[in-house]
């Protein structure tokens, strides 16, 4: 998974044909659960680009996307928000799949 290294980054790549954006940050212990299973997830969908954006370092981000909770996913393309997975709470990869199974085509 690719990281995010700029908001102009973060912009530019929302305008991708599908992008998911998965909020996360080195300290975040429900993070560090799901991130063995991500590139299983990233497997399964590979129309998708996937970039990690650290919390920490784009909190202007977080706080622009609404994103106050982590681990969370942001789904975009060609421009729009198609779907949000946000919330403080855990997730399961069979969640995270069934998020990313129910975003429009």
């Amino acid at each position: 998974m690719k990281s995010l290294q700029s908001t102009e980054e973060f912009h530019e790549l929302t305008k991708e044909s599908a992008a998911i954006f998965m909020f996360t940050a080195g300290w975040c212990p429900d993070c560090r659960v799901i991130d063995p299973v991500m590139p299983e997830v990233q497997k399964a969908f590979p129309d998708y680009t996937f970039v990690s954006v650290d919390r920490d370092q784009f909190i202007d981000l977080c706080i622009e996307q609404d994103v106050y909770g982590i681990p969370s996913f942001l789904a975009y393309a060609n421009g729009h928000e198609t779907g949000r997975f946000v919330s403080k709470d855990r997730k399961t990869q069979a969640e995270i799949e069934g998020f990313i199974s129910n975003l429009p085509k």
